[in-house]
């Protein structure tokens, strides 16, 4: 095989696992990402690799760009920090694209499937409903992302960019649009992040400025509610 783009969708992303499990985080997110990029770097192929609003620590005062200092809080996000590194300094064409809050069809194994899934099935499954207040991201749909990644390749583009769903919210308004969108009449408590006394550390803060990505012309991904009603119908 000789592909002219090799797209990485592969991540370890168990976010309080990895602080137990450091050695597959970095296997997974750091180094087999190095390893593409010497593949892709030796077929002159150009390598897309996918990044994380989790290298940040979520103390900026509105989104952050491409530029700003990374300060990942976790392992998790340590590691994806690396692959990032890894990539930039191994010689390869390469397009770092930083999301965040990936919402899609199915979602990740590794996590039983995706959040909006999983709300929907406790709430289905009269489950009491509690979900953080007080993290604020930018969702965003993974086949909105995936259009983006490819507009991104056929413009040429090359380095470090970020791309989201359009407007911000919490985990806990994401979970009561979900229900809303899918008819169900559920109440969801709002939590603090801090009450939930998990493993890993992340920001509380951590919406991503896409600011590069529009300057290359490119449309800006729709709003976040719009991409939420077509994952869940």
């Amino acid at each position: 095989m000789r592909p002219d783009v090799i797209f990485n969708a592969t991540a370890w992303n168990r976010v309080d696992a990895a602080e137990s499990e450091a050695p597959i985080a970095f296997a997974v997110n750091a180094l087999a990402p190095r390893s593409l990029a010497l593949v892709a770097r030796d077929l002159t192929a150009l390598l897309v690799h996918f990044s994380t609003d989790y290298v940040f620590d979520g103390r900026a005062q509105g989104p952050y760009a491409e530029d700003d200092l990374p300060r990942p809080l976790s392992v998790y996000g340590t590691s994806k920090l690396a692959g990032e590194l890894l990539v930039a300094a191994s010689g390869a064409e390469h397009l770092l694209v930083r999301t965040s809050g990936l919402l899609g069809r199915g979602g990740s194994e590794q996590k039983g499937g995706s959040f909006v899934d999983r709300i929907l099935a406790q709430a289905r499954a009269g489950r009491t409903l509690r979900v953080v207040a007080d993290q604020v991201f930018a969702p965003t749909f993974a086949g909105d992302l995936a259009l983006a990644a490819i507009a991104l390749v056929r413009s040429g583009a090359r380095g470090l960019f970020q791309v989201t769903n359009t407007g911000t919210c919490s985990w806990h308004e994401l979970a009561t649009a979900a229900l809303e969108v899918a008819g169900l009449e559920v109440p969801v408590e709002p939590i603090a992040l801090a009450d939930l006394r998990l493993p890993a550390a992340r920001p509380l803060y951590s919406v991503l400025d896409n600011g590069r990505y529009l300057g290359l012309g490119l449309p800006p991904l729709r709003p976040w509610r719009q991409a939420l009603a077509d994952c869940v119908r």
